[in-house]
């Protein structure tokens, strides 16, 4: 098993693969992140990871937004 995948943590303690993320948006302190192959929009479809409950996984993705 190759050891260079980076996994992120959400709000909803769910694992998340970063090879498989569609599109993040940025909202104030928090980072809102798809995963699926056809979008999302539906309860449910977006991942949530703020600042507050996962800096880590928050810093990884938010280096991308300065």
């Amino acid at each position: 098993m190759e050891n260079n995948q980076i996994y992120l943590k959400t709000d909803d303690n769910k694992i998340i693969n970063e090879k498989y993320i569609r599109w993040v948006r940025k909202i104030s302190e928090c980072l809102e992140v798809c995963t699926k192959s056809i979008g999302c929009g539906g309860i449910g479809d977006i991942h949530k990871i703020c600042k507050l409950n996962n800096l880590d996984s928050y810093d990884k993705l938010n280096k991308h937004f300065t």
